[in-house]
């Protein structure tokens, strides 16, 4: 795999299908010289990377029922459905320690996509020594109306999967011509039109830039998966993607759909591995 990326796609919840697949690829040490990945794709990657094997599972499966990882009391008391403080702080620093050395120790190139709120462009963050990795990993998973805009240095940020819900581009644009992608939705997923485009004028009327990033942003991710399903038939991508069909959504607090959804993530990496090892080797 040495010219050969990674790339994860985002989608709440449903992320969790992407830790058991990297689970897998962690127990066949297999890295990639290169990840990016947005929102909860970005979360997972970075356990991923730092070599911890079933902490994504704990965290987002574990954690689910505790009222301060997900909960309406949040989004009243704080204006967030998810408890970030608890997610992107306690968890990780006290409850379900990261490695923090095991990561940055790490070789692999990872980059994680944000969206800046005033421009309505991707800003991509790579890994480097003293970076705030947490508050980047927040920024990118922080979505619109359940999430506040996260600041880093003069940006405001959100939901990297807002701008580049699939970065195969950006990996391209990096020098990396063939990709794995590991998919959060069945392969007939097609994403609609946003369905309240007066509440996102008025929510974000000081980002104009922002609203008409997300307003077209089903048009984008739509192009994204055409422009995938022709990479992959010329042999440049591999896909990883839920082959059942998905129970769990973006904001699931069932921890046995999450569980079984982790399960059938590992599950398709493992029956995927000797054809991925093939198409590796072409």
């Amino acid at each position: 795999m040495d010219s050969v990326g990674l790339i994860l796609e985002g989608g709440g919840m449903r992320g969790v299908y992407t830790a058991g697949v990297l689970d897998y690829f962690n127990e066949r040490n297999l890295y990639f010289p290169y990840t990016i990945g947005v929102s909860a794709g970005a979360c997972m990657g970075a356990s991923y990377l730092s070599g911890q094997i079933g902490r994504n599972r704990k965290v987002n499966v574990g954690f689910v029922t505790d009222p301060r990882y997900i909960s309406w009391g949040n989004l009243l008391k704080k204006r967030q459905l998810f408890g970030m403080d608890f997610i992107f702080d306690e968890i990780p620093n006290q409850l379900v320690p990261f490695d923090y050395e095991a990561f940055f120790e790490r070789k692999e190139e990872y980059v994680i996509g944000t969206t800046d709120c005033e421009t309505g462009e991707t800003v991509y963050y790579k890994k480097e020594p003293g970076y705030d990795l947490l508050n980047i990993l927040r920024a990118s998973s922080s979505l619109p109306f359940i999430a506040p805009i996260v600041e880093i240095g003069r940006r405001k940020l959100l939901d990297g999967g807002l701008s580049d819900p699939i970065p195969l581009r950006k990996a391209e644009r990096d020098g990396f011509g063939r990709n794995v992608l590991i998919l959060t939705r069945n392969e007939d997923y097609r994403k609609s039109p946003n369905r309240t485009p007066w509440l996102l004028r008025r929510a974000y009327r000081a980002y104009p830039k922002l609203v008409e990033t997300m307003l077209s942003r089903h048009e984008v991710y739509n192009e994204t998966l055409e422009y995938i399903a022709e990479q992959e038939k010329k042999g440049n991508v591999f896909v990883i993607r839920p082959q059942e069909t998905l129970t769990v959504g973006r904001t699931e607090r069932d921890p046995a759909k999450l569980d079984a959804l982790y399960v059938q993530g590992y599950e398709d990496a493992k029956r995927l591995y000797p054809a991925l090892m093939e198409w590796s080797e072409r």
